[in-house]
């Protein structure tokens, strides 16, 4: 799945690597892999075409 982080649009768009629980590993185009805890950010789905 193709997502975005609402408060860091400079991150650019990342692949959902895993999801454990709460706990998302994303690895965005502009900022590598990041752990991100679903409980805290809703993380934006990206609908348009894979780059």
């Amino acid at each position: 799945m193709r997502v975005r982080h609402p408060a860091q649009p400079d991150w650019g768009i990342g692949q959902v690597q895993s999801v454990v629980g709460d706990r998302i590993t994303v690895n965005f185009e502009h900022a590598g892999k990041v752990l991100i805890n679903a409980a805290v950010i809703a993380l934006e789905i990206e609908d348009g075409p894979a780059r």
